[in-house]
């Protein structure tokens, strides 16, 4: 029977593919078609791995409807106190009728309460309509889907790069406590906390300029995208990447490197610290294999809500750098009033904090045995 279950539970890999290439086939983003699929067949693979998993896995995930319903009530209720609608600039032009706008308005259901609109609403996304952005003239899922990517790949690069940089100045901050060492990542953790992100990306982009360009200045690509060959269009694609990057990632890291530092501190006057420094091992293994390994647990904790703040902060980035992700999709959206192209922004950054919180808190279970889902 064990060997029955590890058979089928490997045989899912399998499908992970055949079901990649069918949802790819029949026009679903590959990015999409990759989160879904994983998503399905490793809630199948909890049926072998941990029921207990499972389980909470599903109550955290039935715990997010309200949420996002909120959310989205909130989204309608805020929107309709800006004066106007989608459709107030065309009154201003004579070729456009009093009629015809009053039809506009009726099409997206404009002439109706919020609170209807947002009933509305929720019935036809449970149908996979999400709505149509005026202001894009296409479907709201699909202008999602295609800028969506390019902030997820942003905001986790800049995670990546704050998590990467700040461990280990936390940890040299903490083990160089109150001397010059100390002081100089303090300094630099307070710079990184106080400077707005958009005034740091200007200043970076005024050095750059000044500086013989030496880094793009702005978007995702350069000219000539489509003729390069892979490896070209990666680094294209990670030199674009460089300054925003730098940018988010130096808030996160001064956060990060200010609680890493304030938990090793803690844990280095830990008995069992002192306890393994009393056995003779040394003080790099003692840092490294055993304050560490606990002290990096709050930093698990606050990688779900890093996720939302990151993916926030990176909407005012992207516009500064020219980057196509959602940033200047949801200002215009908010300038024109464009209600369903605002509302699915949200949910799509709503459902992100969730699932990032729901992620954190798997990963703290699986690396701090103190913790554990039943």
């Amino acid at each position: 029977m064990k060997a029955l279950k590890q058979f089928n539970w490997r045989l899912t890999f399998i499908l992970d593919i055949l079901a990649i290439i069918m949802l790819v086939s029949g026009g679903t983003n590959l990015f999409f078609a990759v989160v879904l699929t994983e998503g399905a067949l490793w809630m199948v693979r909890l049926l072998w791995l941990s029921p207990a998993m499972l389980s909470y896995i599903l109550r955290r995930l039935a715990q997010m409807v309200p949420i996002v319903l909120a959310v989205l009530a909130l989204g309608f209720a805020l929107i309709q106190l800006a004066p106007g609608d989608m459709f107030s600039q065309m009154e201003l032009d004579p070729a456009i009728s009093r009629d015809q706008l009053e039809m506009f308005r009726r099409q997206f259901r404009l002439d109706q309460p919020w609170y209807a609109q947002f009933f509305q609403y929720i019935w036809n996304a449970l149908q996979g309509d999400f709505g149509f952005s005026r202001t894009y003239r296409a479907p709201v899922f699909a202008i999602v889907g295609q800028r969506a990517w390019n902030t997820i790949l942003l905001s986790l690069t800049s995670l990546v790069f704050a998590w990467v940089l700040s461990i280990p100045m936390g940890v040299f901050a903490a083990t160089n406590q109150y001397n010059w060492k100390d002081q100089f990542v303090s300094i630099f953790a307070f710079f990184g906390l106080a400077i707005p992100n958009f005034f740091l990306a200007f200043l970076l982009l005024y050095l750059i300029s000044s500086t013989g360009n030496w880094l793009p200045l702005g978007g995702m690509t350069s000219v000539g995208f489509r003729n390069m060959t892979a490896t070209q269009q990666f680094f294209d694609v990670l030199r674009h990447m460089i300054v925003p990057v730098v940018v988010i990632g130096t808030s996160v890291m001064a956060t990060l490197t200010r609680v890493m530092r304030g938990e090793m501190l803690k844990i280095m006057n830990e008995q069992y610290v002192t306890t393994a420094r009393a056995k003779g091992q040394t003080e790099n293994k003692v840092v490294y294999m055993h304050a560490l390994r606990n002290a990096i647990n709050p930093m698990i904790t606050l990688l779900g809500f890093q996720l939302g703040n990151v993916m926030s902060g990176a909407a005012l980035v992207e516009i500064v750098v020219a980057w196509p992700g959602l940033g200047s999709v949801l200002l215009e959206a908010v300038l024109s009033q464009d209600l369903y192209l605002v509302v699915g922004s949200l949910v799509y950054g709503v459902v992100l904090l969730v699932i990032g919180n729901l992620l954190a808190d798997i990963a703290l279970a699986l690396v701090d045995p103190r913790v554990r889902i039943s």
